[in-house]
């Protein structure tokens, strides 16, 4: 059934409740609504918010650039600079960022829903451009940890909207497909962080160029976030009704708007416009899906997956492989895992991907525990440590790289969508910023057997832990999600 909007803001005028109930002005309207929902969700034009998602799949660009910026020209940098060999002062050069995304994490939430998401993505750009310009010219350590430190504010900012926003604004039969951009996104800035950091040996100060050339994707996307749909969950939280429908019209066609709209008067409590706070996501009725969200993004984080792009350059070359080689090999393995996690998530589903990348991750680290303790110095030792590093970056890629952002802004209701996933993302980058500053160290100290066997035992933890808390989330719309998530009152 085609149907044109209606017209009348009115026609949403959500009736506060706390009795979980909602009314619209008509109790027949309200039925019509809910009827037509089910005939009219298959119709939705899922093209429309392609534009968007890329626009927005721009900050994973950025992150993923950051996070591989360091990798190739971290030497250089340090002989530069003039901390060359110490250890714990190029772990700061990686880890300084994460602090600043912890950092811009804790107030992402807040950004987002004060001012809506498409002015936090340009507000999340400011920092990773003044960061990336300040890296870029630095002739200290210090500079150049106060401008990876600013860049991370970005980076702590932006991921979590880029969640929202990309679930928020795509239908729910292509939502996981869409939400497949932030690994793919985040693969294409590593794999580009890693050709740019090619010329850095021949070419003196070359990694100052690999700085400033991050300042062109950042400009990009606060300049098109001007032209794109702002998201119609938040304007419908701040009663702005009649703006929430036109930008339903852009993303889904004027047949589909009144569904839309039925839709979010189907979840809506009456108390969207209450304050959220720590205490409530930690302690109150939401509080396991929020325990939920973190553990997934610690497990995510102490898995290990990010010790291979901060420190693969390091670790290639002590094994006595080229470190160009491997990191184009790490990059084609993660973009192709991204690319089948693309073409599964719909069909799949998230569960089903986030059990088999722990699994394949843990089989993984079996064989780095094998190369390192079997097979020393030999060419089988090369074989299985390289093989085990490409199977680990694969595994990821096609489930726990891509699944939990995705996931969380679904699983978590409307009201506490924002700042539930920065409490998230919170706890992601301590986690991330733990192993960037440590994993060196503890490789030293530990030896490679032990530190692998330790992240092998964490991808088994991963695997009980999806199976047993983890919901399936395919196909339904955001609103079916969070009523069947509704703690009982």
């Amino acid at each position: 059934m085609r149907v044109q909007p209606h017209g009348s803001p009115s026609m949403y005028k959500r009736m506060p409740s706390r009795d979980g109930t909602n009314s619209v002005d008509s109790e027949d309207d309200s039925e019509f609504l809910q009827d037509e929902m089910v005939q009219e969700s298959t119709d939705s034009p899922s093209g429309n918010s392609l534009p968007y998602v890329l626009v927005a799949s721009i900050v994973s660009f950025l992150f993923g650039y950051h996070l591989g910026v360091v990798n190739e020209p971290l030497e250089s940098i340090s002989h530069d600079l003039g901390f060359n060999g110490n250890s714990l002062a190029e772990g700061l050069v990686v880890s300084t960022c994460l602090g600043g995304a912890f950092i811009g994490s804790l107030f992402s939430g807040w950004i987002a829903d004060e001012f809506g998401r498409r002015r936090t993505f340009q507000l999340c750009a400011l920092p990773m451009i003044i960061g990336a310009v300040c890296s870029a010219t630095t002739s200290t350590l210090t500079g150049m940890l106060v401008g990876r430190f600013i860049v991370g504010i970005g980076l702590g900012i932006g991921p979590p909207v880029a969640s929202l926003y990309i679930t928020e604004v795509s239908p729910p039969s292509v939502r996981g497909t869409y939400g497949s951009f932030i690994q793919i996104s985040t693969c294409f800035g590593l794999m580009g962080a890693l050709l740019i950091g090619i010329p850095v040996k021949s070419i003196p100060g070359w990694w100052r160029i690999c700085f400033w050339l991050s300042t062109i994707p950042s400009t990009v996307l606060a300049l098109a976030m001007i032209f794109c749909a702002e998201s119609p969950h938040w304007l419908y939280k701040k009663g702005r009704n009649a703006e929430a429908e036109v930008e339903f019209q852009k993303l889904l066609g004027p047949a589909n708007v009144r569904s839309a709209m039925a839709e979010l008067l189907k979840s809506d409590r009456g108390d969207e416009n209450d304050t959220v706070t720590i205490s409530e996501l930690i302690s109150g009725r939401h509080s396991r899906v929020v325990f939920i969200g973190s553990t997934l993004f610690a497990l995510q984080q102490l898995s290990g997956i990010n010790a291979v792009f901060y420190f693969s350059s390091t670790v290639f070359r002590s094994a006595g492989v080229s470190s160009n080689l491997a990191n184009a090999f790490v990059g084609i393995v993660n973009l192709l895992g991204s690319f089948i996690a693309l073409l599964l998530m719909d069909k799949l589903g998230r569960k089903v991907l986030l059990l088999w990348s722990f699994f394949g991750m843990a089989i993984s680290t079996v064989f780095q525990v094998i190369a390192a303790g079997l097979f020393a110095s030999t060419s089988a030792s090369l074989y299985l440590s390289v093989g085990g590093m490409l199977m680990f970056v694969f595994s990821f890629a096609i489930g726990a790289g891509p699944v939990p952002g995705l996931l969380l802004s679904e699983i978590f209701p409307s009201r506490i969508r924002a700042k539930a996933m920065a409490f998230c993302m919170s706890v992601h980058w301590v986690f991330n910023f733990m192993v960037g500053l440590l994993f060196l160290r503890l490789l030293e100290l530990m030896g490679p057997q032990l530190l692998y066997s330790v992240l092998g035992t964490f991808c088994l933890v991963g695997v009980a832990f999806v199976k047993r808390n983890v919901m399936e989330t395919k196909g339904k719309t955001l609103q079916e999600i969070e009523i069947a998530l509704l703690p009982q009152v």
